[in-house]
């Protein structure tokens, strides 16, 4: 049994070697180049030199080919380095050395790829969770297995005990449990009661449950967010021209001290000697791997990048141009004052209106409903009911003819409450009498204030709210958040001017079919994807996928955190190769020490990189900042029918 195990192993082993080898030939070629000239100097062959400095030069021949091409495709090549160490260990001698260059420069995209996957294991974990099958119920309730793209709308779908939920929808069974970190961020279960919305990607608990898909694959929440990852993975860091700004005065100063070596010493073994710790390897690993690092936290952190050079310009943002409705505040009208003529009881005013209001699918209506369900008020029968469009409801509840409706229809023409800003009234006549008003209101987001503080405290100049609102609610919001600047009563394409005109880079952040246009044309548009359309975050290079306006900000700060890290990255590897090369211009370090020196300096610039993928010590775990809000949350909830009657 001990032998098949090992067996086993070994075959393992030896599969893992030569996919390894088949992924990355020109490593393999070295080793077996290295292994067989070690043999050969063991034996005292005298042509092992010939033949490690044949295989060096037609390494250099194979980079100097790639950098032409690179020249040619309008981009300077940052290998002219390392071919001239290749060539100069060659010409001096120090076939070892040169031997050393060539593994280094081949396993440097070895060492890129390993660094690369542990950087974005965040989000190839998101593909890897994705369902591609449903159970779906017959007519008499078997379940057969089907493609998750052919679930259709209205199926009635079996999830089973560890599997996730494949499409949107809502719950039939009278109780779940699941898992929703995915989604999230919560890593505690989510109790769903018969009658909730269930979101595709959360991971059900121990028992099976039943649901009615409400959307198809394609439109389902994780699948959209499955879809921007696999934009994220696809895009490409701007790591190439990070590595171009700097390659060009390295190379210079490289050949220059090179040169002051040989000039001072007349040692052409010192220019070989220098240029071998001059290789680029840190200019092409170091910013690619920040990068990764970048997007796998900010995925942690529920915030989707498409495109990692949006990186780089997140963290150069001058201007945030904000959308109100949906953004700063919540984007649906919440009960905020049940107002009630003299001698009327506001509890009973307030079941009689939702039960008429049940009937209705207004979304004035929903949100009255939606409130006595919070404050579990019991809601009586109506009977009867007819809605009269543009005017409200009528019914009869409790023996009452209860209507429900505009002002201008209910009211008597009598002034009973003072409309404020941003405030909609939807009164209630009993029995052909005013008994009172409903007021309802879009209120701010906890967490807006403290976003817009955030954004400022993370190196934005000036943030501004566009709204196509009107004047006198945009300026009472803006005042509320902290917002200097107000442009209000815009259309879309006004947004879309503003932007223009604004100081660049500038970052939109909107979650409307209206706000599309806006964040296409920004520098960087955020889309608030949790609620917002499916335009908007197509437009968006950065999408939200949680309900928390302060992610937004923090976009911004992983943004420069990570150009902090890649240009950290390539500093330490730069300076590091300087240092080395002025030790090699005196002479006292060999060409073959200073090959196995750059590699040290190659995996110091990776560790580097991979901090990237950490907040910095100055910045406050989301986590803090998310419990926080969700405190603030909780206080703004009805928690009390008293405190909301008011006497008219």
């Amino acid at each position: 049994m001990l032998e098949t195990h090992i067996f086993v192993y070994d075959n393992v082993v030896m599969r893992s070697v030569i996919n390894f080898f088949k992924s990355y030939p020109q490593v393999g070629a070295t080793l077996f180049v290295g292994v067989t000239a070690g043999l050969l100097e063991l034996a005292d062959v005298s042509w092992v030199r010939w033949y490690v400095s044949a295989f060096a030069l037609v390494m250099a021949m194979i980079l100097a080919w790639d950098m032409v091409k690179e020249i040619m495709g309008g981009a300077w090549g940052v290998d002219l380095l390392a071919i001239t160490a290749i060539i100069s260990t060659v010409l001096v001698g120090e076939y070892w050395a040169a031997l050393i260059v060539c593994l280094m420069l081949s396993g440097g995209e070895a060492l890129e790829d390993f660094a690369g996957n542990r950087a974005r294991s965040q989000l190839t974990g998101l593909l890897e969770g994705a369902p591609t099958v449903a159970h779906v119920l017959d007519g008499d309730g078997v379940p057969r297995d089907v493609a998750i793209e052919e679930v259709e709308l209205g199926a009635r779908l079996l999830v089973r005990p560890g599997e996730v939920v494949p499409v949107d929808g809502v719950l039939e069974s009278d109780f779940a449990l699941t898992e929703e970190s995915s989604l999230t961020g919560e890593p505690l279960p989510v109790e769903h009661h018969k009658g909730d919305k269930l979101l595709s990607g959360g991971v059900n608990g121990a028992d099976a449950i039943i649901m009615t898909a409400t959307a198809v694959a394609a439109q389902s929440q994780y699948q959209q967010i499955i879809d921007l990852v696999r934009q994220a993975q696809d895009s490409q860091a701007p790591a190439v021209r990070l590595a171009d700004r700097v390659a060009v005065p390295f190379t210079v100063l490289a050949f220059i001290i090179a040169g002051v070596a040989y000039w001072i010493s007349g040692d052409v073994v010192r220019i070989a000697e220098v240029l071998v710790v001059a290789t680029p390897c840190p200019l092409l690993i170091a910013a690619p791997v920040a990068f990764l690092g970048g997007m796998n936290r900010s995925a942690k952190e529920g915030i989707i990048i498409k495109d990692s050079g949006t990186l780089e310009r997140l963290s150069k943002i001058n201007t945030v141009a904000m959308d109100k409705t949906g953004t700063l505040t919540f984007g649906d009208p919440q009960l905020s004052h049940i107002y009630v003529a003299e001698g009327v009881d506001g509890a009973e005013l307030f079941a009689m209106v939702a039960a008429v209001e049940s009937y209705s699918a207004h979304v004035l209506a929903t949100a009255i409903v939606s409130a006595t369900n919070q404050l579990e008020i019991a809601v009586p029968l109506a009977k009867n009911v007819t809605e009269i469009t543009g005017k409200g409801v009528i019914g009869e509840v409790l023996g009452h003819k209860v209507e429900v409706g505009s002002g201008s229809w209910l009211s008597d023409g009598t002034k009973h409450v003072e409309l404020h800003s941003g405030q909609i009234l939807v009164h209630a006549r009993v029995d052909g009498k005013w008994a009172g008003a409903f007021s309802l209101e879009d209120k701010v987001r906890p967490d807006a204030a403290t976003t817009v503080a955030a954004f400022k405290e993370f190196g934005v100049e000036h943030v501004m709210m566009i709204t196509g609102d009107g004047e006198e609610t945009a300026k009472t919001i803006a005042e509320m958040v902290g917002i200097d600047e107000v442009r209000h009563s815009l259309f879309p394409q006004q947004k879309v001017e503003v932007v223009k005109s604004a100081k660049h880079p500038v970052a939109a952040v909107g979650d409307g079919v209206n706000d599309a246009p806006v964040l296409a044309v920004a520098d960087v548009g955020i889309a608030m994807g949790a609620r917002g359309s499916s335009a908007a975050s197509e437009s968006a290079d950065v999408v939200v996928m949680l309900d928390d306006i302060y992610r937004a900000a923090r976009s911004v700060t992983i943004g420069k955190r990570t150009m902090r890290v890649a240009i950290q990255a390539i500093g330490i590897g730069v300076g590091l190769s300087v240092i080395l090369m002025l030790i090699g211009a005196t002479g006292i370090m060999p060409a073959v020490v200073g090959a196995f020196m750059q590699e040290i300096i190659d995996l110091a610039c990776i560790f580097w990189a991979l901090l990237a993928s950490r907040p910095g010590k100055d910045e406050t775990p989301i986590d803090e900042v998310l419990k926080r809000f969700d405190e603030e949350k909780g206080s703004t909830k009805l928690n009390s029918l008293q405190a909301l009657i008011v006497e008219a």
